[in-house]
């Protein structure tokens, strides 16, 4: 098996064309593929004290934030800040009625009143390597030795296999605490070995109340002008030895090798910006078929999603204990469904499918134009449009369904018990026990749970799945056919007699009613909605190695065809950076969007009739005596937010701004509602990245909330 591409050569860049405000580069490349253009905007650091592989540097500052954002060490001491929406989780999971540290805020006035985080991971970046010669000499060997065997495919694929076996297994003897992964590049053309270093003692420092750290909530969620304070703190702690270990009140503060100076200088229109962190996915080398078809797909969440939504809000707005175990589960939820509101508008407008189409047949013309390059690439576009077509009908039943009746709280409950019971006898556990290991695993998930409003949700999604559903889908195995069942009461009867209203009742349920807890219909109801997701995915995985396999091809093409041109992978959740300045921008005629904002804008949207909108009193008080300290900018206003144009997206939240001396001036939380399409295709002269000011953050830590303690262990520079 040939290697498709030559990664260094089809990536041969003249560092001096790359377009500054576009790309999310890859840290071992800074120095070959950016170190020129990042000076010539302004970078005073090099590209090895921002990555270094064999010293500290300033990567080592910035790390992975639970499971999909990011956030920087601002202290020698463990002390890390990110966005409140990445906290905001965390936050939840600790408040309760009589302590809403979601509405209220928290800070914690010493290190014996931080709180511990269950389940709450930091990790740390601490080596990567280019392992695709490696892997592609596995591949070619196996090639050769079973070129003449039936099972080819299969032996080359063990031996590709075995040599990351291979690869994982040394840096894990060479890295100890940490884990190993093999992360692929550029649709599967490049690979790269990647360690990390994962910390498990996580504890909440402090935050503003959600009017400061959500302000303007769905209304101000992808829009500009922005006055949102997004932003927490927690920190690292660690064992003796400064390693990873389980909470123990024997822990200390993490001592990081890199923590970011602060930098209270403020900012110009046209100062360097550079940004690190984890950017979860984009699909830039999605082709026309694929982009219509993900539309497609958004539809049926943004229909989905508004149902669930609605009921969701008006039972939140009515109970404030509803409110807090729904917050994070609303919050989740309405982020896409906007931004996927926001993504289609923006494909109409700038024409994205259209510019795709054009592209792809000029890559085609330039495939037809050698034969030797028709024979790699010459099917890849219309081998994808084939295997979209095979997989889009089964894709979107297995969406309607997965968004819609899989959301049901109660059966999913039921579904999770059974298969944790299942688990537990395999592990040789008899039946009692088995049954008592499943019920500790669910019941912490009650604490965040409403039976009367998921009633109305599962009412509410039922109904839209059977308007919205193939007949064919209609969901089978229930009481009565589904197509005639009176929903509303075939809903009543389930929960009704559910043993699984409550942790209490499951608990009683158990003890009298032992296994037979499987036997009611709210299991049999999980089993249904299942196959009504799990059915239609079959098809959609037996199709996966051809997408695969054709999109592999058709980004080699790609690659050659604009070979010398600047070049990046779609994000995949791995550190990089983007670099580019501060920026305002002009959304239609007339039109012109100043690059920061200021706490005048917080008081003139303030609406105490609307929750999104409530300014607390405190601020209110320091805005009228105009009390901001050394936070102020010249002309004695209070910055809150700032536009740059870097290229970020969604796992970039939390994520350092710094300035051309890697100072940090801000935390990356939003992009704008005018490029929605960025994940798709970068749109310069209207994306832009939303920043929270770093001079705002420090001012609602110390002022606001008289955390001014915290101040003392950071590193600011004026």
């Amino acid at each position: 098996m040939k290697r498709i591409l030559c990664f260094l050569t089809a990536l041969a860049v003249l560092a001096g064309n790359v377009w500054a405000d576009e790309g999310m580069w890859m840290l071992p490349l800074l120095q070959k593929m950016n170190g020129k253009a990042m000076k010539d905007l302004g970078c005073r650091l090099t590209p090895k004290e921002i990555y270094d592989i064999n010293n500290s540097s300033l990567k080592d500052a910035i790390v992975q934030f639970g499971g999909g954002c990011t956030a920087e060490m601002i202290s020698d001491q463990g002390l890390l800040v990110t966005n409140h929406h990445c906290g905001y989780r965390n936050i939840q999971k600790l408040s309760s009625v009589e302590h809403d540290y979601l509405k209220d805020g928290y800070w914690a006035m010493n290190r014996g009143e931080e709180l511990p985080c269950e389940g709450l991971t930091v990790t740390f970046l601490e080596h990567m390597q280019d392992v695709t010669d490696i892997i592609g000499k596995a591949a070619q060997k196996a090639e050769k030795e079973f070129r003449n065997e039936e099972d080819k495919e299969s032996k080359i694929a063990e031996a590709v296999e075995k040599a990351k076996e291979k690869l994982t297994e040394n840096a894990k003897k060479d890295y100890p605490h940490c884990d190993v992964e093999i992360e692929n590049f550029y649709d599967s053309n490049v690979s790269y070995l990647i360690v990390y270093k994962t910390y498990r003692d996580i504890r909440f420092v402090g935050a503003p109340p959600s009017s400061i750290g959500k302000f303007g909530a769905d209304t101000d969620n992808w829009m500009w002008p922005r006055h949102t304070g997004d932003f927490s703190m927690f920190r690292v702690y660690a064992d003796k030895d400064n390693n990873p270990a389980d909470y123990s009140k024997d822990n200390v503060p993490y001592t990081p090798k890199q923590s970011l100076k602060i930098s209270l200088k403020g900012i110009e229109e046209g100062d360097y910006t550079m940004i690190m962190g984890y950017p979860g996915r984009t699909t830039r080398f999605q082709t026309s078929p694929e982009l219509k078809f993900q539309i497609e797909q958004n539809d049926i969440r943004i229909a989905a999603r508004t149902v669930r939504q609605n009921v969701l809000l008006e039972d939140m707005l009515a109970d404030p204990k509803i409110k807090i175990q729904y917050a994070s589960k609303y919050s989740g939820s309405s982020n896409g469904w906007k931004k996927w509101q926001g993504m289609k508008l923006a494909f109409g407008k700038l024409g994205i499918i259209e510019r795709a189409e054009a592209e792809e047949k000029a890559f085609q013309e330039w495939v037809n134009a050698d034969p030797k390059r028709v024979k790699k690439y010459g099917t890849a576009i219309s081998d994808i449009k084939r295997c979209v077509d095979i997989v889009k009908e089964p894709s979107l039943a297995f969406t309607l369904a997965y968004e819609s009746v899989y959301n049901i709280e109660l059966t999913a409950f039921a579904g999770r018990m059974k298969v944790a019971f299942q688990r537990g006898l395999e592990s040789g556990k008899d039946t009692a026990a088995a049954l008592e290991s499943a019920y500790k695993a669910l019941a912490p998930l009650y604490k965040d749970y409403s039976f009367e409003t998921d009633r109305k949700v599962a009412k509410a999604m039922l109904k839209f799945y059977r308007d919205n559903a193939k007949k064919e889908n209609y969901l089978q195995n229930l009481p009565t056919e589904f197509a005639d069942m009176d929903i509303n009461a075939y809903v009543d009867e389930m929960f009704d007699s559910s043993s699984f209203k409550s942790e209490e009742i499951l608990e009683n349920a158990i003890r009298t009613k032992g296994t037979g807890i499987f036997d009611e219909q709210t299991l049999k109801a999980f089993m249904s909605f299942s196959q009504a997701v799990f059915g239609p995915y079959a098809s959609v995985q037996a199709a996966d190695k051809d997408v695969r396999n054709a999109r592999k091809t058709y980004t080699a093409g790609l690659l050659e065809w604009k070979k010398g041109e600047p070049s990046y992978p779609d994000a995949n959740f791995t550190m990089r950076l983007t670099y580019g300045t501060v920026k305002g921008y002009s959304p239609k005629d007339a039109v012109v969007y100043r690059h920061y904002t200021t706490l005048d804008g917080v008081m003139e949207k303030e609406d105490p009739d609307n929750w999104e909108f409530v300014v607390p009193a405190r601020l209110k008080e320091l805005w009228a005596n105009k009390d901001f300290g050394q936070y102020a900018m010249a002309d004695g206003k209070m910055p809150v937010a700032f536009l740059s144009n870097n290229d970020i997206t969604g796992g970039n939240s939390g994520s350092p701004v710094m300035n051309a001396d890697g100072e940090l001036i801000g935390l990356a939380f939003d992009g704008n509602w005018e490029s929605m399409s960025s994940d798709v295709m970068f749109e310069p002269a209207l994306q832009r990245c939303i920043n929270v000011d770093i001079r705002y953050v420090l001012f609602i830590v110390d002022k606001f909330g008289g955390a001014g303690w915290l101040l003392d262990e950071m590193t600011i520079v004026k």
